[in-house]
């Protein structure tokens, strides 16, 4: 079967789904554009910052949520139970799960004055509910952080060439962040000269990468990952982590549109099996293929950031659906991606053809 025809197919479904029941879920939450967001009501300039406008605040967003979730997800439920339903989950999950999910969880904080998801739940449930939602968050960002650590700093060890562009990326985004809200420059021109010079740091990276000359640069690495997200943790959110995760969004569409344009000119067909079986090489399809493709469908992840950070960042009720829902749909077209890249771009052991799949 051609790729291009099921990306095609796919992306309009999710297209479809955004226009229609992202709109139904608006509907259900009552979203008032005139009631004040928690970011307006309670403006601090650390926490609770009206983004300048909604593209920022998306790019924070989806930046944080798109992670290897989507990408790595995807290719395990191909290998153990085949494309169609691993296609049909990433859809239908982003849909009628994810972006729902990812909505209620903003606008619930929204509605508790950006409170987190354990806050909410103490206001709406009990003081022992918040304790539970708290103590799993922790544990959570405990494991996030850990991996975080780990993961990049093995690439900046394998990968020197990434040294400067990944600690570059800081100093231009507190650059674009005192372009957009300290010297008031227009947001076309912050963006073309944030996302210029991030892609300067790439060439630079590529003919002078950095190696730490030291007995274990490893655990070097970790301890300046870790000094980083401390300071991020605590800096106004417009200094840095708006516009940082503004800024490497456009990285993740640069990926997204080359991938599709890609799968247009070359529109191979689908090499991998449409079904392996039902009780997969990864155990039975419910519910591990579902647990497998989880930031590609539905993740209790999203809920941290909807409520830690996109809640005091918003401006308008009217962005909610915009940010949360749009994320998580865009994010479902990465997994689709991903999932035709393997499944069309690699041959596999067995094939399709021969076996009668079209």
């Amino acid at each position: 079967m051609n790729s291009f025809l099921i990306g095609i197919i796919a992306v309009f479904f999710l297209f479809l789904g955004y226009r229609f029941y992202g709109k139904l879920a608006e509907k259900l939450w009552s979203v008032d554009p005139s009631r004040k967001t928690p970011a307006v009501e309670f403006t601090d300039n650390v926490d609770y910052m009206p983004a300048k406008h909604w593209t920022i605040l998306f790019g924070h967003h989806f930046a944080s949520i798109a992670g290897a979730g989507p990408i790595i997800g995807p290719v395990v439920a191909v290998i153990a139970w085949g494309w169609v339903p691993a296609i049909l989950w990433i859809i239908l999950g982003s849909i009628f799960m994810g972006g729902v999910h990812d909505f209620s969880a903003l606008m619930a904080s929204l509605r508790y004055r950006g409170g987190s998801i354990g806050e909410v739940a103490q206001t709406v449930l009990s003081k022992r509910a918040k304790i539970l939602f708290c103590g799993f968050l922790w544990l959570a960002l405990v494991l996030v952080v850990a991996v975080f650590c780990a993961v990049t700093a093995k690439t900046l060890v394998n990968e020197p060439r990434i040294v400067l562009p990944t600690f570059g990326l800081i100093f231009v985004a507190i650059l674009v962040g005192k372009m957009l809200y300290d010297w008031k420059v227009n947001q076309v021109t912050a963006t073309v000269v944030g996302v210029g010079l991030l892609v300067l740091l790439f060439v630079l990276g590529y003919y002078f990468p950095i190696t730490l000359n030291i007995k274990n640069p490893l655990n070097m690495w970790i301890c300046v990952l870790l000094i980083y997200s401390y300071i991020a943790s605590i800096a106004p959110v417009n200094l840095i982590l708006q516009p940082r995760d503004y800024l490497s969004t456009f990285i993740l569409f640069f990926g997204l549109v080359f991938g599709y344009a890609g799968l247009i000119l070359s529109h191979p067909r689908m090499h991998a099996p449409a079904f392996v079986s039902i009780p997969g090489k990864e155990g039975p399809l419910w519910p591990m293929m579902f647990v497998s493709i989880a930031c590609g469908a539905i993740s209790g992840f999203h809920s941290l950031i909807a409520s830690g950070t996109t809640s005091k960042q918003i401006a308008s009720e009217k962005d909610a659906r915009r940010i949360a829902y749009g994320s998580m749909i865009v994010e479902g077209v990465l997994a689709c991606l991903a999932l035709l890249a393997v499944s069309a771009g690699l041959y596999w052991a067995a094939d399709p053809e021969k076996e009668g799949i079209r």
